[in-house]
């Protein structure tokens, strides 16, 4: 119970720095803005939604974490894994090709690798896991 308190209050931090990044920041309203916002969010979302299915599931008597839930969650990051590499593997191609600063490729990776593993677990989820 007390890592799915930590993930809502984790969350809402997330989403009050978002918000005082919106009023306080000088915002040009450009793509990259929007597409950072819209990164944020959806990592936001997917960590509300598993607080909510935890949740859920404490309420009902059932464990947060049952063996499908860590199998899934395993299965997800080991294949998240493996594509992030060959995020990075572009990122590096890329950081010779533009003129962004480091700061803002390191960046983008990360962000990028979070949404590698909200898609892996997605995939994982719905398509399910082959006996192999």
């Amino acid at each position: 119970m007390k890592r799915t308190v930590l993930m809502f209050v984790i969350s809402a931090l997330v989403l009050a720095t978002l918000g005082l990044w919106a009023l306080k920041g000088h915002l040009a309203g450009n793509i990259l803005e929007i597409v950072q916002a819209g990164i944020v969010l959806l990592v936001v979302g997917f960590a509300v939604f598993l607080g909510l299915s935890r949740l859920r599931s404490h309420r009902l008597g059932e464990p947060g974490e049952d063996e499908l839930s860590k199998t899934v969650m395993t299965k997800a990051s080991s294949l998240a894994y493996y594509v992030s590499i060959y995020l990075w593997l572009f990122v590096m191609y890329i950081s010779d090709k533009t003129t962004l600063e480091a700061h803002t490729l390191v960046g983008a990776g990360i962000a990028g690798m979070a949404v590698v593993f909200v898609l892996c677990w997605l995939g994982v989820k719905l398509f399910g896991m082959k006996n192999a």
